[in-house]
């Protein structure tokens, strides 16, 4: 079988590594498209996208443009006479012209059991909610948010210590097989694609500032989620002495305490324990401000009366978000 002639669409590590396993196994990328280059570090300079630095290494045709919907995009496109398209997690709308023309269409591989959650983050809501399963779909792509024809599906449980770290690189490594396999008979998982049953559909939206922050008032399961939800982007924080504190690792303490939600009511040299409104958590990491993500115990070792049995946590925001 003649291989095909395939363009892949990207920007973020969990992109970068679709594209390299498609390479890996001998697929033929004739272009890579991936967002232009942001500013990033303290510093503000221009950074390459991970998908970018993949193309480079394998010297691949590459295209940054900051939208596909201007005529002189879609001639470009059209101009490099595609079999298929592959998006994963690009970040540009796909105009109906850009959809249109690979002769295969265009496949996005979703990090979601669609239509289980559709939008940019279904990742972290899938965290949110307690989901015990989720999974990659490899979908045909149509104009709607996630609502194409599903291909074919990868599913991946999440433990109860996953956080969004962890869960990706499950995720990464699920996509990677469920995109390899499809492609290795591509007609056939394209002839028999099952529609979405939209009834059965959640919208996950981008996770905005104030959802990292911590009401103690809520059950030890629900912060611990949150908590592990953030790791990486969005992490979970709590106001300590008028300040912020992130709080990056817990576990849940099945036990009840007196004191009321936000109060530290056990500290030791390797953690401390806050009652929360049902249940506590046992706190292991955290981030000063200013300082680096740091194991409780190397804090205790200078500090040990900073997170003492008796101080407070605040559920409520100083200044609005």
């Amino acid at each position: 079988m003649e291989k095909l002639r395939i363009c892949f669409a990207g920007t973020p590590a969990f992109a970068a590594a679709h594209l390299q396993a498609l390479l890996k196994a001998g697929h033929q990328v004739v272009a890579v498209y991936t967002q232009p280059d942001r500013p990033a570090g303290r510093g503000k300079n221009l950074q390459a996208s991970p998908v970018k630095q993949v193309a480079l290494e394998n010297r691949l045709p590459l295209f940054q443009p900051t939208s596909l919907k201007a005529i002189e995009q879609t001639q470009i496109f059209a101009s490099l006479d595609l079999d298929l398209m592959i998006v994963v997690a690009y970040g540009l709308i796909l105009p109906r012209t850009i959809l249109d023309t690979p002769k295969l269409g265009c496949l996005n591989v979703h990090a979601s059991l669609l239509p289980r959650w559709r939008g940019a983050a279904p990742i972290e809501r899938a965290l949110l909610a307690g989901d015990k399963v989720t999974g990659v779909t490899i979908m045909q792509m149509d104009e709607g948010l996630d609502t194409g024809a599903m291909l074919d599906k990868e599913s991946v449980e999440i433990s109860d210590t996953d956080n969004r770290v962890h869960l990706e690189e499950k995720l990464q490594i699920a996509g990677q097989t469920a995109l390899l396999r499809t492609l290795g008979d591509l007609h056939r998982y394209q002839s028999s694609a099952s529609i979405q049953n939209d009834a059965d559909s959640c919208y996950a939206a981008k996770l905005e500032k104030r959802e990292a922050f911590i009401d103690w008032n809520l059950s030890a399961r629900e912060i611990d989620r949150q908590i592990r939800a953030g790791i990486g982007r969005n992490p979970a924080y709590t106001l300590f002495h008028e300040q912020r504190l992130r709080v990056l690792e817990a576990t849940v303490i099945e036990e009840e305490f007196a004191d009321g939600p936000g109060a530290i009511v056990k500290s030791d040299k390797k953690s401390f324990t806050v009652s929360c409104g049902s249940h506590a958590l046992n706190i292991l990491s955290v981030q000063l401000p200013g300082k680096n993500p740091t194991a409780v115990s190397d804090i205790t070792n200078s500090r040990p009366e900073l997170f003492a049995k008796g101080e407070n946590f605040s559920s409520e925001l100083l200044t609005p978000q």
